[in-house]
């Protein structure tokens, strides 16, 4: 490991999140991670003609909710160390004062949080019942009056689930999302903001799933829905309760469609082998404009002709706001250089490699492997969340640590992984979690190790959320000489105990990748915890866990002691008590790390 490339200089290496620009199109915020000890907002013009300002100083990870109509406050939140009950903001970005909006430690949780054009209400979703001052299972949608804190629930769905919730640019009309039918499905909703009309709008059946985003002309929504064996995408108008259907191909694999502010094109966004593809569409005639391959470029909005502000990201290029020039591909204005914050350069950093390989049915798998310049130390198997979700070419700076240690990297796409086609990502319900998406890792190794790029005996799992739950299924179930260490970070233990202390609105995706609650298929959820494996546990073993996770919460790791201690097996453990869902401060982050390798470097002796 160079001096440049330690694991301070990589804790500081700023990375571009949550990027949203002006309705005008003229300005932008973005979380900054790495900067400070927390995640704070920055704020800057989109053409990157002024330096970045920093907006909110909190002492709390800040999340950017939503644009006021004015182009100069934004409403952000904060929430209390990872407990995710949030508490809602108005910012101005001129002047940095800054409002409250809604109650410090709420005892509910907020989706959204838009204010209406006359400033007078603030809409969201919450799972609360103000008139009975409780918590509830279901989030119903609130206009809350912010002169009188007075809250009227305009639409109250009639079971649990992730609600998400936008309100057009006039402040008329709200979308919310539905899970009333099927939790395998989504439905789209429209309320008015006086809920005087709260009607179903986009429904393609119990378990197809719909989202969806305003145009700007307030009046049409964009949205994609799933199809069988894969997404369509189309445009739904409010006035006349007519579809358009703008992609409608089984080859495709669209994940959004949006329409960017400053401009009347469509954009859409496939995903390829894990990899992005953008394209332009015109909304008149749906005619589409496909621009420069890049690696990997992603438009935001335009701030010139044919000039826009976009995410520019890889392995080797931790993510940064620049201006790209759409027809020439190449870009004009580096505006957040992330390398002007740090003593090293991309030279420095290990390159994803794209790696394939066979499950047990022959399914074609693919993940990415970061591999050491010279000896290795061993193998590190980082296994990605979700699991609805993927693994991507950018830079992590947690895997380019382990690099620097000596430990090749290999990071999964299992299947019900995104970015491989809805049929790729449904597979994974066929039999649940703790089936053959575990396998596609096994088999990964097993072609690693054929392959000489990983020894026997010296492969170790980490990984957060899911991964930690497949780190957990991997030191139980896999033989030794394939997986001989371990550190689950917020992984379930017992499927059962995680689906009765978890989020209430996160409960249906449970049900939805297991078939069923425990009570419904209480066979299933035994079979797939690890929990009921604790036994067969050879390997060495170091838990991982924040304190106030309210996703997976702490349960899990009270539950696994007791079976632990029962079969006498050894084990270390790491509890953050200022972290949730996943350990993402700076500090922690380094504390955790240097465990991790220390802790796989000292079991591959």
């Amino acid at each position: 490991m160079t001096m440049e490339l330690n694991l301070d200089n990589l804790l500081k290496t700023p990375k571009i999140g949550n990027v949203s620009t002006s309705p005008d199109a003229k300005w932008v915020v973005w979380n900054w991670v790495n900067l400070a000890p927390v995640r704070d907002l920055y704020f800057s013009p989109s053409d990157g003609s002024a330096p970045a300002k920093k907006i909110t100083d909190f002492k709390q990870h800040t999340r950017f909710r939503s644009w006021f109509t004015d182009n100069k406050h934004v409403v952000v939140s904060h929430d209390y160390d990872g407990d995710e009950r949030a508490r809602l903001y108005l910012v101005n970005t001129e002047t940095l004062e800054t409002k409250p909006l809604t109650p410090e430690h709420p005892n509910y949780y907020i989706h959204g949080g838009q204010v209406t054009p006359d400033g007078k209400f603030l809409v969201y979703a919450a799972n609360y019942d103000f008139g009975e001052q409780k918590e509830t299972e279901i989030a119903f949608i609130y206009k809350h009056n912010l002169e009188t804190d007075e809250r009227i629930a305009l639409a109250k769905p009639q079971k649990p689930g992730y609600t998400d919730v936008e309100m057009n640019y006039t402040g008329i009309y709200i979308f919310y999302t539905r899970n009333d039918i099927n939790p395998a499905g989504v439905q789209i909703w429209l309320v008015d903001i006086d809920g005087k009309k709260d009607k179903e709008i986009l429904n393609f059946g119990p378990t197809s799933k719909v989202w969806a985003s305003w145009h700007n002309n307030g009046k049409d929504i964009l949205f994609t829905t799933e199809e069988n064996k894969f997404r369509r995408a189309g445009i739904y108008n409010i006035e006349t309760d007519q579809i358009k259907w703008i992609v409608d191909d089984p080859k495709r694999n669209i994940t959004s469609i949006v329409n960017p502010y400053g401009t009347d094109l469509f954009k859409i966004t496939e995903i390829e082998d894990a990899q992005y593809k953008t394209l332009f569409v015109n909304p008149i005639s749906f005619k589409e404009t496909a621009l420069p391959k890049t690696r990997t470029i992603l438009p935001i909005t335009p701030v010139l002709e044919d000039t826009w502000l976009s995410r520019y990201f890889n392995s080797k290029q931790p993510d940064t706001l620049v201006l790209w020039n759409t027809n020439s591909g190449q870009v004009i204005k580096n505006i957040t250089d992330v390398f002007k914050h740090v003593p090293y350069s991309q030279e420095d950093l290990a390159k994803a490699e794209p790696y394939y390989w066979q499950s047990v049915d022959g399914l074609k798998i693919q993940g990415w492997l970061y591999k050491v310049q010279g000896k290795t130390r061993g193998t590190i198997v980082s296994v990605h969340g979700g699991p609805t979700s993927h693994s991507d070419d950018s830079f992590d700076r947690e895997i380019q640590y382990y690099v620097s240690r000596g430990f090749n990297v290999f990071d999964p796409n299992y299947r019900g992984s995104t970015g491989f086609g809805l049929e790729f990502q449904e597979l994974i319900k066929k039999d649940s979690w703790g089936g053959k998406e575990q396998l596609d890792i096994l088999e990964g190794i097993k072609a690693l190790i054929k392959d000489g790029i990983a020894e026997p005996f010296k492969v170790a799992m980490t990984g957060t959320s899911y991964g930690g739950y497949s780190s957990w299924y991997a030191i139980t179930h896999f033989p030794l000489e394939y997986i001989s260490v371990a550190a689950p970070i917020c992984g379930m233990t017992d499927l059962v105990v995680d689906y009765n202390t978890t989020r209430p609105d996160l409960r249906v995706y449970g049900e939805e990748m297991m078939g069923g609650s425990p009570t419904q298929v209480p066979e299933i959820y035994k079979e797939r915890s690890p929990i009921n494996f604790i036994e067969n546990i050879k390997g060495k073993l170091l838990i991982v866990q924040g304190a106030r996770d309210p996703n997976v919460t702490p349960e899990n790791v009270k539950a696994v002691e007791e079976k632990l201690k029962e079969y006498d097996i050894p084990y270390e453990k790491l509890i953050f008590d200022d972290e949730g869902h996943g350990i993402s401060k700076p500090k922690n982050q380094k504390v955790l790390y240097q465990r991790i390798a220390d802790f796989f470097e000292a079991t591959f002796k």
